[in-house]
């Protein structure tokens, strides 16, 4: 299989900032333990800050399914959920922590409508698990 992982805002600080959530793997160090775990199939890792190149890696995507994690854009990007909506390849949203355990800010997504599933709280196995539905 063909994955594309896509990380958002601030996850490029992943294993720098807040590791009490994150854990104190960076997220170069979480893509290596990925692309090991699933080394028979073909994985791309890509992050950005900006709404927009997320929005364009959606909609270029030529992958069986997409992992995303949109980090803080979860809450509020309509533009990220709209990419999300014109793809046909499925997306299954991430996060590493639980975000029902932390601000209740938190707690609402706009993109979980339009994805094929959610994965909460498993820190980096969030990731592994939703590649992994893919194969069932």
């Amino acid at each position: 299989m063909k994955f594309l992982f896509i990380n958002g805002v601030n996850l490029n600080m992943t294993g720098v900032r807040e590791k009490g959530v994150y854990g104190t793997q960076t997220l170069e160090q979480i893509n290596a333990d990925i692309a090991a775990r699933f080394s028979g199939d073909e994985c791309e890792f890509f992050q950005s800050n900006c709404e927009g190149d997320i929005c364009t890696k959606l909609h270029q995507a030529d992958c069986d399914g997409i992992i995303l994690n949109a980090g803080a854009f979860t809450h509020y990007s309509y533009a990220i959920r709209d990419a999300i909506a014109s793809i046909s390849i499925p997306v299954i949203e991430v996060h590493m922590s639980n975000v029902f355990k932390r601000e209740s800010f938190r707690h609402e997504s706009v993109i979980s409508e339009v994805c094929a599933g959610t994965i909460v709280g498993f820190g980096k196995n969030s990731y592994i698990l939703a590649a992994q539905s893919f194969k069932l």
